[in-house]
């Protein structure tokens, strides 16, 4: 099973462009990891053309507030529905189980012992000054920690994450996460 891990760093923030729809922002850049190559790859948003056929090959993608940020946002380029290969969305796992939201760098610290590289609102500062290396650092980092985290819970079925000093477990049914979807999308491919 190919699985694509992804995540998006933008140029611009929701009060930038007026609107809470993602799909309203521009990408700066998508980094992700494929299983298939076991490498960690970037691709700015000039660069997307790349990315299609590979995410079009995947059996599945995996991020982390992807379903209702980076989904949406990646589909505002693509030609295609992306919606349509399976998708799994670790941080809608959670809240499904655990009854609320958190953040990556709080089921970092509990689950893998480490933290994020930085925060999403140096992007814009590092976008404007063209640096473009301190980005793609950042968001792979981001894919790796949230591969590790997919990893982890499809090992042990729970996430741990770190509130204050105390850790809380989330149980986490993993079971069908890996079950093949059915579609694949080729709107990108010569015929």
């Amino acid at each position: 099973m190919r699985k694509i891990v992804f995540d998006i760093e933008t140029q611009n923030f929701f009060h930038d462009v007026g609107s809470a729809d993602p799909a309203k922002l521009d990408i700066a850049l998508v980094a992700i990891y494929d299983s298939e190559t076991d490498s960690y790859t970037s691709y700015l948003e000039n660069e997307l053309n790349k990315l299609w056929p590979i995410l079009e090959r995947a059996d599945m993608l995996i991020g982390f507030t992807s379903e209702h940020f980076d989904m949406p946002l990646l589909n505002k380029y693509y030609p295609g529905d992306l919606t349509k290969i399976k998708h799994l969305d670790i941080l809608k796992e959670i809240k499904q189980s655990y009854g609320r939201r958190m953040k990556l760098d709080q089921l970092a610290e509990g689950t893998l012992g480490k933290n994020k590289s930085g925060h999403g609102s140096k992007v814009m500062d590092w976008w404007k000054s063209g640096e473009i290396e301190k980005i793609r650092s950042y968001c792979i980092d981001d894919v790796r920690l949230t591969k590790e985290l997919y990893d982890y819970a499809r090992a042990n079925n729970k996430l741990i994450f770190k509130e204050g000093s105390k850790l809380n477990e989330i149980k986490l049914d993993t079971s069908g996460w890996e079950t093949p979807g059915d579609n694949k999308l080729t709107f990108s491919l010569p015929f």
